[in-house]
């Protein structure tokens, strides 16, 4: 099936930051790797915008920001041990006071239609992370539902890209793996 959608008119969704959801997962080594402390990281100053062009993916856009020290540490973990962690990863890892914004920005939209207002897309874009840009294809499935637009997928990510160097925490007990895995279900409604 072509890539076409149903709208007639260029159509601009913006990002609703409390109803969707940016996790990244780390994978750990070292000792509290086998007590299963994979650290979950969450996303919670997230903005951004796509916008779909008339008929078609061609010409659709995306573009969105996340706040890097808005990252928190999810597990189910002593009060202690979040405080290092998240100090780790703002300090340490993402430098969130050099470098405040991690951001994505893409152009080359493709996919298919798959169903009444569903479609699998891939992005092809340019991810800012620790200062670095690179490029990132994400791909994923989309639900057009009335002034809603929601989008999930995985992706992975490597840390040695970015120039990040994996850190350690809890005096040396957990070291972080280069590889990273981003989930994303995020919701964007119709503007204006």
């Amino acid at each position: 099936m072509p890539n076409t959608l149903n709208e007639d008119v260029l159509v601009i969704y913006e990002v609703d930051a409390r109803a969707s959801r940016l996790t990244v997962r780390a994978f750990a080594s070292g000792f509290f790797s086998a007590l299963g402390h994979n650290p979950n990281i969450s996303v919670r100053n997230m903005r951004g915008e796509a916008r779909l062009a008339s008929q078609t993916l061609e010409g659709a856009s995306l573009r969105a920001t996340v706040a890097a020290d808005s990252l928190a540490v999810e597990n189910d973990i002593s009060d202690k041990d979040r405080r290092e962690m998240q100090r780790a990863m703002n300090e340490e890892v993402l430098e969130a006071g050099k470098f405040p914004e991690i951001s994505y920005e893409c152009s080359r939209i493709s996919g298919n239609m798959t169903g009444e207002g569903q479609l699998t897309f891939v992005l092809e874009g340019e991810l800012t992370l620790h200062g670095v840009t690179r490029s990132q294809s994400i791909s994923g499935r989309a639900f057009l539902t009335g002034d809603m637009l929601r989008a999930s997928g995985e992706f992975p990510l490597s840390l040695s890209d970015y120039q990040i160097t994996p850190v350690s925490a809890l005096g040396g007990g957990l070291k972080l793996k280069d590889e990273l895995k981003i989930n994303f279900d995020v919701v964007a409604r119709k503007h204006g």
